[in-house]
C-alpha cells in the first residue's frame, strides 16, 4: 500500500488547511518543490498535489510551482484542482504529471470526464470529497445531493486509475481516517481506492492496512507529516512489512 505525501499549493506556497477552509491555512514552506524533494528522499513513491486556488477558481493558478515539483522529483505525481477542460488536462499531462484528479467536473460535466477517460485511460483519478454522505465540489465550498457511491458508480468501469475518497470533516484535523466509509466504498466498486483525510499517526496507517484486501491501494497524508506526528519512513516501512507478511 502506498503512503502518498500531500503538497497543497496556495499562492505559490505549501500550506495545509483544516476541513478545506481556505482561511484556515498554515504555511509550511515557501518552496513546494523543496518539500517534494524532502518526501522523495524519505522514500515516497508518489506525490499528491492540490492547486487550492485552482480548485476554487476553476482554472489553473499555481502552474509555476507545479512545474517545479514535477522537475524536482523522478516519481509519479498526481494533481487535482481546477481541471475543467481538455486543454488544461492535456497541458498538465504534457508537463509530466502522471495522474490528474477530476472532482467538481465529474458532477457538473460527466461527459467531459468520460471523454478524458477514453483519451487517457489509466491516467485519470476520480476525487470524491465527502461531507457526511454527500459529495462536495468547488474546492469543498458547495455541497451536492449526490452520494460518493452514486458518483463513483457512474465511472467505475470506464478506465479510472483510482478513486480518492476524502472525508472533509477529518481532513487536516488529525482525527484518524474514516475507515468504515472507506472500506464500504472500496467493497462496493470495481476500481482501486485511495484513502484520505485525518491520517495522522502510525496507528492510523496500521488501521488502513487490512483494507488492502478490499481494494484500498494507498493513503494520502499531509498535515501529520509536516508537524511530525507521523514519520514518513516509519509509515512506508509498516506498509512494506505488511506486504512481506502477505
Amino acid at each position: 500500500m502506498l503512503v502518498i505525501p500531500a503538497i497543497d499549493i496556495k499562492g505559490g506556497r505549501c500550506v495545509r488547511l483544516k476541513q478545506g477552509l481556505m482561511h484556515e491555512e498554515t504555511v509550511f514552506s515557501d518552496a513546494p518543490s523543496e518539500m517534494a524533494k524532502k518526501w522523495f528522499e524519505q522514500g515516497a513513491k508518489r506525490l499528491h498535489l492540490v492547486d487550492l486556488d485552482g480548485a476554487v477558481e476553476g482554472k489553473p493558478v499555481n502552474h509555476a510551482a507545479i512545474r517545479q515539483i514535477v522537475k524536482a522529483v523522478p516519481i509519479p505525481v498526481e494533481l487535482g484542482g481546477g481541471i475543467r477542460d481538455m486543454t488544461t488536462l492535456r497541458a498538465y499531462l504534457d508537463l509530466g504529471l502522471r495522474y490528474l484528479i477530476l472532482g467538481t467536473v465529474a458532477h457538473k460535466d460527466p461527459a467531459f470526464v468520460r471523454g478524458a477517460l477514453r483519451a487517457y485511460p489509466g491516467r485519470i483519478i476520480l476525487g470524491l470529497d465527502a461531507k457526511g454522505d454527500r459529495v462536495a465540489v468547488e474546492g469543498w465550498t458547495e455541497e451536492t445531493p449526490i452520494t460518493p457511491l452514486d458518483l463513483a458508480k457512474q465511472f467505475e468501469h470506464e478506465g479510472l486509475a483510482a478513486i480518492i475518497y476524502t472525508d472533509i470533516q477529518r481532513d487536516g484535523m488529525k482525527t484518524g481516517c474514516n475507515v468504515t466509509a472507506t472500506q464500504t466504498l472500496a467493497r462496493s466498486i470495481g476500481c482501486p481506492v485511495i484513502a484520505s483525510g485525518g491520517i495522522s499517526t502510525i496507528e492510523d496507517v496500521l488501521d488502513l492496512l487490512p483494507l488492502q484486501e478490499d481494494g484500498v491501494m494507498g493513503m494520502i497524508t499531509g498535515r501529520a507529516l509536516y508537524d511530525g506526528s507521523l514519520d514518513l519512513r516509519q509509515a512506508i516501512r509498516a506498509c512494506e512489512d505488511a506486504e512481506t507478511r502477505t
